[in-house]
């Protein structure tokens, strides 16, 4: 996710409809998870429903997101998409445990299960599925948010079709461990899933350094360029998958006029824009300034 992405607005209709289809295979699967006794089904259910919530709270954070800064809110919202995909990762993260512990249970206690509903909603699921991600294929490559619930309708996918063989597995040949386990898999993937968003959107809201990014590289092609002795005192971050912000301080080589300070910011800017893709600079220009020379200073 570099920083010379331009935003993208995402399709509202198209959200809205991969919201109904995923409210349609969650309220069919836990009906049916109930009736069959199938922790399995109800597993897909949990996962569809967090679809729900990741398509949701991807639609709201988008729309928020898009509205323009104001006096109080000089940044405006756009860090409501970051915020969702952490709260979505991390709701997530809740159910697959919650998964887990029941899986354990129903292994230690297995019961007989009503196979033909596991089969029937399995395929339904698989088909209402592959028309969300259809829909949503393109807006996902330009949006961390939208990303999150596609990656969820993928998975969602692959979990039905694991759902529905092991419904042929029970229907057949009557081995009932298969639903537990097919529901431990679901769970353990979805921490597998959820641990990357986490991750990355903890990030963004701590303003780590964007990664891949060699400050040491940035501050090095910085001070080559003429009349500049070296940049210090240095913070960059993100504030949300497209914006890099950085600011710092820069040592001048002479005492130069104003305009002659501009034209030199200028450069600066220039350089940290096509060569590092941060598009948003301030910079504090000092000439024998007896400060901090560090490039990180922590107050």
């Amino acid at each position: 996710m570099s920083g010379h992405h331009h935003h993208h607005a995402v399709s509202g209709t198209k959200l809205f409809i991969t919201v109904v289809l995923n409210v349609v295979i969650t309220l069919s699967q836990i009906v049916g998870g109930i009736f069959s006794g199938s922790l399995a089904l109800l597993s897909d259910a949990m996962h569809n429903f967090s679809d729900v919530l990741a398509l949701l709270v991807a639609w709201g954070a988008n729309r928020l997101a898009a509205r323009p800064g104001s006096m109080e809110k000089t940044f405006g919202f756009k860090r409501a998409e970051i915020i969702a995909a952490l709260f979505n990762a991390s709701v997530l993260m809740g159910i697959a445990l919650f998964l887990i512990i029941e899986a354990i249970h129903k292994f230690i206690h297995p019961e007989p299960i009503a196979s033909g509903w596991v089969i029937g909603l399995g395929l339904l699921s698989i088909l209402l599925n592959a028309a969300s991600v259809l829909l949503i294929k393109e807006d996902a490559h330009e949006n961390m948010n939208v990303k999150a619930a596609y990656l969820h309708l993928m998975t969602d996918v692959g979990t039905s079709v694991a759902v529905v063989l092991g419904g042929v597995l029970m229907y057949y040949w009557q081995l009932f461990w298969v639903d537990p386990l097919i529901s431990l898999l679901i769970a353990l993937y979805l921490i597998y899933a959820s641990y990357d968003i986490i991750r990355e959107s903890t990030a963004i809201l701590m303003q780590f350094a964007p990664e891949g990014l060699d400050l040491e590289d940035l501050a090095e092609a910085v001070a080559q360029l003429p009349g500049i002795e070296n940049l210090h005192h240095l913070h960059i971050w993100r504030l949300n998958d497209h914006d890099i912000f950085l600011e710092a301080h820069v040592d001048f080589a002479s005492n130069l006029h104003l305009i002659e300070v501009t034209h030199k910011l200028e450069a600066i800017e220039k350089l940290l824009r096509e060569r590092f893709h941060i598009a948003h600079v301030t910079l504090q220009p000092e000439y024998r300034r007896g400060d901090d020379k560090r490039l990180i200073v922590t107050e």
